[in-house]
């Protein structure tokens, strides 16, 4: 399967052939970088890394997975560039796109890294945007085959929380990409926008994956995996904290709920996690609710499930895939 020279910006831009073909190359090179037998496929390509939004995976991914490979790479953040401050973004690509092979980019709306595609002549990569995470997608997927052995379209996952954010958008449609069993469990008014449920339901006509979205919490049984997300983010104002928390808290991730999925369920998150107080957001969480020992997910099952830091890593795994496939000579 060929897919050099494609963008990489949202999951329905590709083929249920496509995304399993990402997934086997995502598996074959983690187990080369073990096995210290990695080829080197991207010698002499050099890729930009523009961060409008700050992060700690998905910028070390990309940059190791880069490494690895032979490549270079360039880091511009909102503060060291002029990107959106005295250049467009369409200006930004012409002139990225004349320097380097590709672009990876992590920030706001989808309309930012669709306008790079279309200008820059090169690759461009979404690194997360507030509509979708696609490559986090082949992380969590590969995490899941990895834990079960078992063909995607014989898991349930299972989401609780903001379902809302782009963390959810695309377990949603991605889940439907691959036949899965996948549940969306939150309140009514953080469920997924109509359009993102429209296109999941589309896919799964097709592929034949059961989609359940609801605010039962009894639809957490069953589930092989669990997975959560922050509920809340910096710059929101506190009165949002509170009544986000107050929605949320029946959707924690703790081990009554682990008992209600399942003896053997196993638990993802994409992370940062707000399990305990030993961040400045956790104590800020704590000053504001009075709740200790973790939100979305307690500090206990955080501690007991270290699949956690393997869906961690394997944002690197994921990523080296996508800039693989889509630069090698």
């Amino acid at each position: 399967m060929d897919l050099r020279g494609r963008s990489f910006l949202k999951e329905t831009d590709f083929s249920i052939e496509e995304w399993a073909h990402l997934l086997d190359v995502a598996a074959k090179l983690k187990a080369d970088k073990k096995n210290g037998r990695e080829c080197q496929q991207l010698v002499g390509k050099n890729v930009a890394l523009i961060f409008e939004k700050t992060s700690t995976r998905t910028r070390c991914a990309f940059e190791v997975a880069i490494h690895d490979q032979g490549g270079h790479c360039t880091y511009l953040d909102s503060v060291a560039s002029q990107i959106g401050h005295k250049e467009s973004i369409a200006d930004t690509a012409r002139v990225l796109g004349r320097m380097f092979d590709g672009i990876e980019y992590r920030g706001f709306g989808q309309g930012r890294v669709e306008t790079l595609a279309e200008y820059a002549g090169v690759p461009v990569f979404n690194g997360l945007t507030d509509e979708w995470h696609p490559t986090q997608m082949i992380a969590d997927q590969l995490t899941m085959l990895e834990h079960t052995g078992r063909d995607l379209s014989e898991v349930c996952l299972t989401y609780l929380g903001d379902a809302r954010n782009n963390v959810a958008n695309s377990l949603l449609v991605s889940g439907a990409m691959m036949s899965m069993d996948i549940r969306l469990l939150a309140p009514k008014s953080l469920q997924p926008a109509a359009d993102v449920q429209r296109t999941a339901a589309e896919i799964a006509a097709k592929s034949g994956a059961r989609i359940t979205i609801t605010d039962d919490i009894d639809a957490v049984e069953g589930a092989d995996f669990v997975y959560t997300d922050v509920w809340v983010s910096m710059g929101e104002p506190d009165e949002i904290w509170t009544q986000r928390v107050d929605e949320l808290l029946p959707y924690q991730i703790n081990q009554k709920l682990l008992n209600r999925a399942g003896k053997n369920v196993r638990v993802l998150h994409c992370l940062p996690a707000y399990h305990d107080s030993n961040t400045k957001i956790g104590r800020k969480i704590t000053q504001l609710t009075g709740i200790t020992g973790g939100l979305e997910i307690t500090h206990d099952v955080f501690e007991a499930h270290p699949e956690i830091f393997d869906q961690a890593e394997n944002r690197m795994h994921s990523i080296k895939a996508v800039l693989v496939e889509m630069l090698r000579a």
